[in-house]
């Protein structure tokens, strides 16, 4: 005969495997955190963000991006992310956006953050996005210097509270002198992907932002989707001059994206 509490025992603990395995998994967060910096400037200004986010058990990298071109600088930070391991959460700084937005399809990026950063669709450039709502900068007549071979940099008399209003003066005087000239292509190429159009993404606005609009900044986020944290009195700096804000919004997308 048929021991029935046998059979049934075993048909109950068949259903719960089948049931286990069937269940959806929990998506672990992401931990693998790509750094792409801005015009003018190089990966050091991330310091502060990289030790927070080093400390909570990140593995981050950073892009030093040459600034000779905008597919130059595309093509960097594909570099990088070709050597990272898991999924990414890809964060840039001011022009860093463009780059990420249109290297952000990269099969191994699951998020994107913005930071101060222009964010274009496909075919636009920051350049002429910028004159739809110009900032401070912009209204100033020779703050933005052109070599006779087309690279650009800020006025280094300006440069403190042009780009960098609440850091230190010293450090605000030293990154003046420390500038990287950037190609003047870089601002007016048109892009061909636009990553947040597919990934989702999360952008801080900087509330006293001299090189971008805010109201640009908001602009940009709205039209993405982003989830918007914005940061009252920040300058374009305020991956420098509030690096706990930012590392905080960068490690609730690597939380929150999906691998």
């Amino acid at each position: 005969m048929i021991d029935r509490t046998c059979f049934v025992r075993s048909s109950i603990i068949a259903m719960a495997v089948l049931s286990s395995a069937s269940a959806p998994a929990f998506a672990a967060p992401v931990k693998t955190i790509v750094l792409v910096h801005g015009a003018w400037v190089d990966g050091s200004g991330w310091k502060a963000v990289y030790e927070t986010l080093t400390r909570d058990g990140y593995d981050v990298t950073l892009v030093q991006e040459p600034l000779t071109s905008f597919q130059d600088d595309v093509a960097a930070t594909k570099r990088i992310l070709d050597l990272q391991r898991g999924p990414v959460i890809l964060v840039g700084h001011s022009y860093g956006g463009s780059v990420i937005t249109e290297v952000g399809t990269h099969p191994k990026v699951a998020g994107l953050v913005y930071i101060a950063a222009h964010a274009p669709d496909v075919g636009e450039n920051e350049s002429e996005l910028g004159k739809r709502m110009p900032s401070a900068v912009q209204k100033q007549p020779g703050a933005i210097k052109t070599t006779p071979d087309g690279f650009t940099f800020l006025d280094r008399a300006a440069f403190p509270e042009d780009f960098a209003a609440d850091l230190p003066r010293e450090q605000a005087e030293f990154e003046a002198r420390a500038q990287i000239l950037t190609s003047a292509k870089v601002f007016t190429t048109p892009l061909t992907a636009a990553a947040w159009r597919t990934k989702p993404s999360w952008a801080i606005v900087a509330g006293a932002d001299m090189m971008i609009n805010p109201d640009l900044e908001k602009w940009y986020y709205a039209r993405a989707h982003s989830h918007t944290t914005m940061v009252p009195g920040a300058s374009h700096s305020v991956y420098e001059s509030h690096p706990k804000e930012v590392a905080a919004v960068i490690e609730d997308a690597a939380k929150r994206a999906s691998p």
